[in-house]
């Protein structure tokens, strides 16, 4: 590919050498021709994009539905019950998993692509991205014409990390992961630094909300500066599926990756000294104290969030090459659509939310919404029990699968239509 810089170099006798600032440096691997097929390395990077998304649905689905939302934070040690605080822990997964992910389907389509072709179209796409945020995406989790509350959330951060990374393709890929590694460990330096009032610095690193004209507030929920890391370490990690790179080797470097950064967040939370905003607390009982320990900072992403989330995920890659079968094919299915499935699943939710809310006496229009949907004083004492956010979860995932399933086979079957890449 024109413009392309592989991490790879081949040389005398075939050795193969990785470079970069990455933990562990991998030399003199024999080359031996790729076991497994591409579509069977690409089906695991499916798979754990279905995956994710398909958790991400019950994050949603408990947003709207579940009564206590309304009143405690799920993973508040002091109110919780573990039920419920895995049911919100096990979506922390999603948003640092596909962002990464989307990192590493940038560097395939980079395949078919010169570097300013790539570049080009990563910054199209991105700013498209941040349009579709702040329009059909704000207003499915409002369903308010008037945009009491534009949010800068999940997608807005994928747009903008992607723009940068349309930036930083014309650098070589070792470069990309020494920037990677430094965003993602060095940005929680910025946690002491605030600027009250200041709309960039909260893009930039910290949450905030800010009064605009006509009495809307931004809501900026997802700042970029380490989501931007992510998505180009999952850039960086693309090269790994090469052509030529033994699939015994990549499975090792993953699994030796992921490993590590596991270890890592285990080791820095327990020193309790950096990489996130919140140190985790002493609390009454052991289980409390767990609890508090495994909640580092989502919004921004702390270091401690990212290791102990991408850890797993590099995991799960390093084993999951060889799986096959129905259950495999129903996860990748959502895996390969998944911005078409994440625009659909967030009208459904709100759209059920509605009728609940107009069946239990709160009225449908309690889900108008002008704030955000578990803030509002006036949904306190709406809601259901958590065996009904589970089957509302498995409702919208069954009901969802068929049309995904549409649209994934319309995809594979019009690759010549450009403007299904967008979607």
């Amino acid at each position: 590919m024109p413009g392309y810089k592989s991490p790879l170099n081949h040389g005398k006798g075939g050795d193969i050498r990785l470079h970069g600032a990455a933990i562990l440096w991998w030399k003199n691997c024999k080359f031996t021709k790729m076991s497994g097929t591409p579509q069977n390395r690409i089906n695991s990077i499916d798979l754990l994009k279905g995956l994710v998304m398909v958790i991400m649905a019950l994050d949603h689905v408990r947003d709207y539905f579940h009564g206590p939302a309304f009143i405690y934070s799920p993973t508040d040690p002091m109110h919780t019950t573990w039920a419920i605080y895995l049911t919100r822990w096990v979506t922390h997964f999603c948003a640092p998993v596909f962002s990464m992910l989307a990192g590493t389907s940038a560097f395939f389509t980079g395949r078919r692509k010169t570097t300013t072709q790539l570049s080009v179209f990563l910054i199209k796409r991105g700013l498209w991205l941040v349009f579709i945020e702040l329009t059909v995406v704000n207003f499915g989790w409002f369903f308010d014409f008037h945009y009491a509350t534009p949010a800068l959330i999940t997608i807005w951060s994928l747009g903008v990390s992607m723009i940068v990374l349309g930036l930083l393709v014309y650098l070589p890929l070792n470069v990309i992961l020494v920037f990677s590694v430094v965003v993602i460990a060095g940005h929680n330096l910025l946690d002491g630094f605030h600027f009250p009032g200041s709309i960039l610095w909260s893009v930039l690193h910290e949450y905030g909300e800010f009064p605009l004209s006509n009495g809307r507030t931004l809501m900026v929920v997802y700042p970029v500066i380490p989501w931007i890391g992510v998505m180009s370490l999952g850039y960086y990690f693309g090269a790994l599926y090469e052509t030529g790179v033994d699939a015994s080797k990549r499975s090792a470097i993953l699994y030796v990756s992921g490993a590590a950064a596991v270890a890592l967040f285990i080791f820095i939370r327990y020193i309790n000294l950096y990489g996130d905003l919140h140190p985790f607390l002493h609390l009454n009982t052991a289980s409390r104290t767990l609890m508090s320990f495994l909640n580092p900072a989502k919004y921004p992403p702390s270091l401690l969030y990212l290791l102990m989330t991408l850890g797993p995920a590099l995991i799960f890659l390093a084993n999951s090459e060889r799986l096959k079968g129905p259950l495999i094919n129903f996860f990748c299915t959502f895996g390969r659509v998944p911005f078409f499935y994440y625009i659909l699943h967030i009208y459904l939710i709100h759209f059920l939310a509605l009728i609940a809310a107009q069946l239990t006496g709160f009225g449908w229009h309690a889900m108008i919404l002008q704030k955000w949907v578990s803030t509002l004083p006036a949904l306190k004492g709406y809601g259901f029990r958590l065996w009904v956010v589970y089957a509302v979860w498995l409702f919208i995932i069954i009901a969802l699968y068929p049309v995904c399933k549409w649209f994934d086979n319309y995809k594979m079957n019009n690759k010549d239509k450009w403007w299904l890449s967008y979607l």
